[in-house]
């Protein structure tokens, strides 16, 4: 159809010389938007639009003469101003059908049907260019026969060649009707090249009646024909003849009977064997392509609208049936593709006619479940295929088709493509037959292609124009611009498309962001693959992805919530795009990172410390300042970090700084030693040199408690063991404790400036760094004993093993040791934090508590003790508890009782005699060994734990008893050596 209507427009300026049509007055404005493609099959005869308008013409001129019963008169525009001569005035007088006067506009009963306004109040109107002056209006045609020829762009003098020949043919064949006449051959016969004005527009007419014989009689016979059917080779032969050489026309010619013999035996020829007429137009698609071209007189050729004389036009139109093969199915098929094609060719604007094409296609819908004529069926397939084709292009990216410009036409287009979808399927189909016809819902699957095809395009427009955006001066990641936009655009889906779209498909904006959904999806996907760290673009894209997601599954909960399943069959459809959980992740990543490089800061700083007291006034190592410092920035740039959910991820930060001050606080620790590290090895059980009044030379040394040197030794000159430097570590993990607090106070107060955080958000948050904290109270407790120990029986062994009681407890009191004691206890007072002081002088105390008692009980065969020592033993602990007394300014006097209550519970074996001590020695030793008896004692062990009640303390006191009681009894129970 689009190459018929473009030829019509291409040849109209010649076809009104040579075929008699007029040129289209205002055709250009129509013409500027492209028609639809034809429906129908091609001729496969090289038939001009204009020589089918033509010959359509005359078949409507000879319908109307034949049913009017009267003869066919005709007054020519030209005349008509003058006063009507008796011979005209009659003949006016019976004028057939095409000559009576046009009705009112107001009464078209069709156009109402159709639901079309009638143009007749606008026609007239002046136009843009007449200066505000209103222009004549155009003198509208008297009659249906002047508008048919006016619309069909005859013009005057081919009108009248027409009604002469028809007039010469009813003379000559009285009584016959059109039905039963062959209209080509009949003008072939009635004219001569002397009635043309030049031989080339006779030349023209001739050849185009033959050519109308070779299409309605060889090329589309309505009775199929035989290969042996001479009649059709005659007429083959004649037809192919006369393009050679030029048939000679007229009645009484010899070519002419021969054409007339050959044509009348073809065009004879019926189904079922009769008679009933000429069957030379009624053949597919010859008839249909004519009977378009009448179809077409309905539209008014200056602007493309149904005429307002619509009811007479088709009345004639109906007339032309019985010699077209055209009936009320095939009407309905013809005029449905004419008011769309219309549509089309005005630039879609034309909202009447698309509402009249959609009413006109419910009535084809209808035919087409009364019908299985083949024929029919295929135009019908073709028809609508072309239909839909068109509307499928626009609805399948229906966002760049429509706009608020003219979204009002998008419901009627969407109306007769799926109209048109239903039919071909349910009525077409075949394998739609097969079905059970519940299974498949033709509407709501087209529309829902329609949504998923034009949301998948607007998609892919709206990519390219993001990652146009994305510029030097815009550096928004492209993802980040894209979700805005598609965001934008399932708002504008929402408001705009889906309300249309819901007539045919109830959960339409569910399915558009559904696919917005899996499209975004996608891209997103490929985004997240690629990441290996947290940056600002990538923690946008993912806000901005979580965003977009939350705004499009409303969107379907909201579509959903009368739907047979609430939207769970959509929600299935758009997996979460867990873009928190992907913020997470790098956030963990990144968490991760800064933790493997402070622990690789602990490392390095650590070497380096020497725990000098010097180094700040608090006398704490400044590597902790330093970590601490590192430490607070990591938890700002944490707190910076545009994501969703530092509350959420928080925990595995500070679990991971919990670690790394655990680290440091171990470091601290390490290479200290515990208290086992500097306790003497106890040696052998030995008697003490009894009655010897030089127990060694001056020149021999004395062979006491081994006692193990320091783990770190000596380094640069500088003693990391030395007692400041011992209380350097106290006081830094006294400060690191302290510390914590303040971590604490940051982290919740960061919580609450961040803009994930609830106003209550910190309510339920609780960060102990718990790790931390054990390691710095038991790594405190530690040093305290260490430093204790170390002092106690390495910095001042000399003393306790060298000098306390040695040779004679008289001369050798525990004043020395107190004397050593003193400047200890003052660096201790003087260095360490306030708050650990009491704890290290404690931790000294019991050191030296046990070291005073280990001098009694395992002090080697130099010590020897009479029970007139014990006053002087007891004066000289009381001494050494007063020391931590200090006249009540010391260590509380409970702690100090508690803590010298070993030694007082032993202090009175060295008051007791040797008798009682043997006895009780015996006693104790048959109670806890059965095998033992009081003539024969295994050696009881040596557990380190004293007490009056242990055998071996007795024994030990036993062993430095100097007197002969106790040297008779270890000689002749154990034969303990005096040496060791």
């Amino acid at each position: 159809m689009a190459r018929l209507f473009r030829e019509s427009r291409r040849d109209s300026a010649t076809s009104s010389s040579s075929n008699g049509f007029l040129p289209p007055a205002a055709a250009a404005a129509v013409s500027s938007s492209p028609s639809l493609l034809s429906p129908f099959p091609d001729l496969g005869v090289q038939l001009t639009p204009a020589e089918l308008r033509e010959a359509a013409y005359e078949v409507l001129v000879a319908a109307s003469r034949t049913t009017g019963g009267k003869p066919l008169t005709y007054i020519p525009q030209a005349s008509s101003a003058a006063p009507p001569s008796p011979a005209s005035s009659s003949s006016s007088a019976s004028s057939a059908s095409l000559q009576r006067s046009l009705t009112s506009a107001a009464a078209s009963k069709m156009k109402k049907a159709l639901g079309l306004r009638s143009s007749a109040s606008s026609k007239g109107v002046g136009s843009p260019g007449s200066g505000g002056k209103a222009a004549a209006p155009p003198r509208r045609p008297a009659t249906v026969g002047e508008l048919m020829r006016v619309q069909m762009r005859v013009s005057e003098p081919a009108d009248a060649r027409i009604r002469r020949g028809l007039l010469r043919i009813a003379a000559s064949q009285l009584g016959r009707r059109a039905e039963s006449m062959v209209l080509p051959l009949e003008f072939l016969q009635q004219f001569k090249a002397s009635d043309f004005p030049d031989p080339q527009e006779y030349e023209a007419w001739r050849s185009r009646n033959l050519k109308l014989l070779e299409a309605g009689l060889l090329v589309h016979p309505l009775v199929p024909l035989n290969k042996s059917d001479m009649s059709a080779q005659r007429l083959r032969q004649i037809i192919r003849g006369a393009y050679d050489r030029p048939l000679e026309t007229g009645k009484n010619s010899e070519s002419m009977q021969s054409l007339r013999s050959a044509v009348m035996s073809l065009a004879g020829r019926s189904h079922d064997g009769t008679s009933d007429g000429c069957h030379w137009a009624d053949g597919f698609p010859l008839n249909l392509h004519l009977y378009q071209m009448l179809v077409e007189a309905c539209f008014d050729n200056d602007d493309g609208t149904v005429v307002d004389e619509i009811d007479e036009v088709m009345e004639l139109l109906k007339k032309t049936w019985g010699i077209l093969g055209i009936n009320e199915m095939l009407h309905n098929l013809c005029f449905t593709w004419a008011l769309f094609n219309h549509f089309v060719m005005s630039g879609q604007v034309d909202i009447e006619l698309l509402s009249a094409a959609e009413n006109q296609l419910v009535e084809v819908a209808k035919d087409a479940k009364t019908t299985k004529d083949p024929n029919y069926c295929k135009v019908l397939s073709s028809t609508l295929s072309s239909i839909m084709g068109w509307t499928e292009k626009r609805l399948l990216a229906y966002h760049e088709t429509f706009d608020t410009n003219n979204i009002e036409s998008m419901q009627g287009i969407v109306s007769i493509g799926v109209s048109a979808a239903k039919v071909l399927v349910e009525d077409i189909s075949h394998e739609y037959r097969r079905r059970r016809k519940e299974d498949t819902d033709v509407a709501r699957s087209r529309v829902e292609t329609y949504i998923r095809s034009s949301l998948r395009t607007a998609f892919a427009l709206r990519m390219e124009e993001a990652d146009s955006k994305r510029s030097s001066r815009n550096p928004t990641p492209v993802l980040s611009i894209l979700a805005k936009d598609i965001g934008d655009l399932a708002i504008k889906e929402k408001n705009m498309y889906s309300p249309i779209l819901k007539t045919w498909h109830p959960l339409a904006s569910g399915v558009a962001v559904a696919t917005l959904h899996s499209c975004y999806g996608n891209e997103l996907k490929q985004f997240v693959a690629g990441l290996s760290e947290l940056t600002p673009d990538t923690v946008q894209v993912l806000k901005a992805a979580d965003k977009l997601e939350k705004d499009l599954v409303n969107i379907a909960v909201e579509d959903s919530v009368d739907s047979d399943d609430g939207g769970k069959s959509l929600i299935r459809e758009m997996p979460p795009y867990e873009a928190e959980n992907a913020i997470a992740n790098l956030v963990k990543v990144w968490i991760k990172e800064r933790v493997e490089r402070l622990k690789g800061w602990v490392d390095r700083n650590l070497k380096q410390e020497t725990w000098n007291p010097g180094a700040n006034r608090d006398n704490f190592a400044p590597s902790s300042v330093e970590m601490l410092r590192v430490i607070g920035e990591t938890l700002d740039a944490f707190f910076e970090l545009p994501i969703p959910m530092h509350p959420t991820v928080l925990p595995d930060l500070t679990a991971g700084l919990d670690r790394i001050l655990q680290l440091y606080v171990s470091k601290v620790k390490s290479g200290c030693g515990t208290r086992n590290s500097f306790m003497p090895q106890l040696p052998p059980l030995t008697r003490c040199e009894v009655g010897s009044k030089l127990l060694f030379k001056k020149k021999e040394k004395p062979q006491n408690l081994q006692v193990r040197a320091p783990q770190n030794g000596v380094a640069n000159g500088n003693d990391p063991l030395a007692l400041p430097q011992l209380c350097v570590r106290l006081n830094t993990l006294q400060y690191i404790r302290g510390e914590l607090e303040n971590l604490d106070k940051k982290i919740k107060t960061c919580l609450r400036n961040v803009e994930s955080a609830q106003a209550d958000i910190t309510d339920g948050v609780d960060i102990k760094f718990e790790l931390c904290q054990a390691s710095c109270q038991e790594s405190i407790q530690q040093i305290c004993e260490t430093t204790a120990y170390k002092v106690t029986f390495y910095d001042l062994g000399h003393v306790l093993w060298d000098t306390l009681y040695v040779s004679d407890p008289a001369s050798n009191r525990v004043q020395v040791l107190l004397t050593e004691l003193d400047p200890v206890l003052e660096t201790i007072s003087s260095m360490v934090h306030n708050k650990l002081r009491n704890r290290a002088i404690t931790a000294l105390m019991k050191a030296s508590f046990d070291g005073f008692l280990l001098v009694l009980l395992a002090g080697g065969p130099l010590r020897a003790f009479t029970r007139q020592d014990a006053q002087i033993i007891e004066d000289d602990f009381r001494a050494l508890r007063d020391l931590y007394l200090a006249d009540g300014d010391g260590l509380p006097e409970e702690l100090v009782d508690k803590a010298s209550s070993q030694v007082k519970n032993v202090l009175p074996l060295f008051r007791a005699e040797s008798e009682a001590l043997i006895d009780r020695f015996k006693r104790m030793m048959v109670e806890s060994n059965r095998s033992a008896s009081k003539n024969r004692l295994p050696l009881p062990p040596t557990t380190g734990h004293w007490s009056p009640n242990e055998p071996n303390t007795v024994l030990r006191v036993l062993c430095y008893r100097n007197d002969e009681t106790a040297t008779k009894f270890l000689k002749k129970t154990y034969n303990l050596p005096k040496k060791i």
